[in-house]
């Protein structure tokens, strides 16, 4: 299986991924890239900013991918 595979069934079972959770569950170290991929085939993933901790404590922001499902979108 691919990381674009991976990334595609993520978001169909879950509905959003960011990327540290990309990183740590699917070994996908470029999520962007992989959501441009996805994207240029037709999926409808929105952009969503994420507020998260760093290991300071500190607030920090990420990039959250929501996929909204269209039904004739396919892998």
């Amino acid at each position: 299986m691919t990381q674009l595979n991976r990334v595609a069934e993520y978001l169909k079972t879950h509905g959003s991924i960011d990327p540290l959770t990309a990183w740590n569950y699917l070994g996908t170290y470029r999520l962007g890239a992989r959501i441009l991929e996805l994207r240029q085939q037709g999926w409808d993933i929105k952009t969503e900013r994420k507020e998260v901790k760093n290991q300071f404590g500190e607030v920090c922001y990420v990039a959250n991918y929501v996929y909204h499902e269209n039904p004739f979108t396919s892998l």
